[in-house]
């Protein structure tokens, strides 16, 4: 059995719900074609106390990126610089998706 995830130090929390109408992972509502990636990501949220955070990325497209991580539910609509090995920039967190393991959350590139 895997040990619970560690609670989070972010202070955004937000409740994840299922619908039959779409897919149970938001990533597989995704626009736009993706390809794996993999490697650090280096996060620096704004204005949030412990900011600093790596994750792992899984995959990219031309205006995003999803990645992995054991860091509980990073708060919606935040911003944070990036810094990985195909982009740096500033993304926004736009989903979180729990897994019995780890969390997988999704970011768009805002530039």
């Amino acid at each position: 059995m895997m040990p619970p995830l560690p609670r989070s130090d972010f202070t955004s929390m937000q409740t994840i719900t299922h619908s039959d109408r779409i897919p149970v992972n938001p990533a597989e509502r995704r626009r736009e074609p993706r390809r794996s990636a993999s490697g650090e990501v280096h996060l620096k949220f704004e204005n949030q106390p412990r900011s600093e955070v790596q994750v792992d990325l899984m995959d990219v497209s031309a205006s995003g990126f999803r990645a992995s991580h054991r860091h509980g539910l990073l708060p919606l609509g935040a911003n944070a610089a990036f810094r990985h090995r195909e982009a740096t920039g500033v993304a926004r967190v736009v989903w979180n998706w729990m897994q019995p393991d780890h969390v997988e959350t999704g970011f768009v590139i805002i530039r």
